[in-house]
């Protein structure tokens, strides 16, 4: 299967070297370019696009708003947002995930990283480079104000309904393990983990294993270190 890869950035040029690296591989392809948020949004309906690598700083509608109206459509389900940022230590890419985005990948990252990074999106992983972005989201929740209007106090309301060894396991992927990672810790099959967090998933109303960080250290499950 070709993944379907639609670009969002307000440089042409960056676009231009997107494009040729992701073009140049047998499993994928660039199915168009958007210079700002709006036109990411239509196109991604447009042209199907299984994943929209999407810069946070356009003009107009940013990144940020664009993740959330992607994630909120129920027709765009299946598409995966990938953040492109010059910062990976980046407020905004906190809240990126929060309106569902699976994850982030700074601008100077090899092309070898990028192109693994969009076909573990296209794969439903969802979490790219997970010790980075668990570090992040630690640093910004530590300082970050309890009455801000993107907090979801219900989520943490919400871990009332998980089973014990559920909770075991979103401890794990807060900690940015795998899960053949967490599968060797607790001992069983890297498949019952995936149905924990699938069901974990569920009960949270997570997008993604991205969010399932976010709200594991919202909630309190998970202690921010900062250093």
């Amino acid at each position: 299967m070709t993944i379907r890869v639609l670009l969002a950035d307000d440089q042409a040029l960056l676009r231009s070297a997107f494009r040729v690296l992701v073009d140049s591989e047998p499993d994928m392809e660039v199915v168009g370019e958007a210079s700002d948020g709006a036109e990411a949004v239509r196109l991604t309906k447009e042209r199907r696009a299984d994943v929209v690598l999407m810069d946070i700083r356009m003009p107009g509608t940013d990144g940020l708003a664009a993740t959330r109206m992607i994630s909120a459509d129920p027709d765009l389900a299946e598409v995966r947002v990938v953040i492109l940022t010059t910062f990976e230590v980046d407020d905004y890419v906190v809240q990126s995930l929060r309106a569902g985005a699976s994850g982030f990948l700074g601008k100077g990252s090899e092309p070898d990283e990028l192109l693994s990074a969009i076909r573990i999106a296209a794969g439903g992983q969802a979490l790219l480079s997970p010790a980075a972005t668990t570090g992040l989201i630690a640093r910004f929740l530590a300082t970050e104000d309890p009455a801000d209007p993107e907090r979801d106090p219900a989520r943490g309301e919400r871990l009332d309904s998980l089973t014990g060894r559920e909770r075991e396991v979103l401890v794990l992927v807060a900690g940015g393990h795998s899960n053949d990672e967490i599968a060797e810790r607790l001992e069983v099959s890297p498949l019952t983990v995936k149905t924990h967090v699938n069901r974990a998933m569920t009960k949270l109303g997570a997008r993604d294993r991205a969010q399932l960080v976010v709200i594991a250290y919202e909630s309190g499950l998970v202690r921010p270190r900062v250093e």
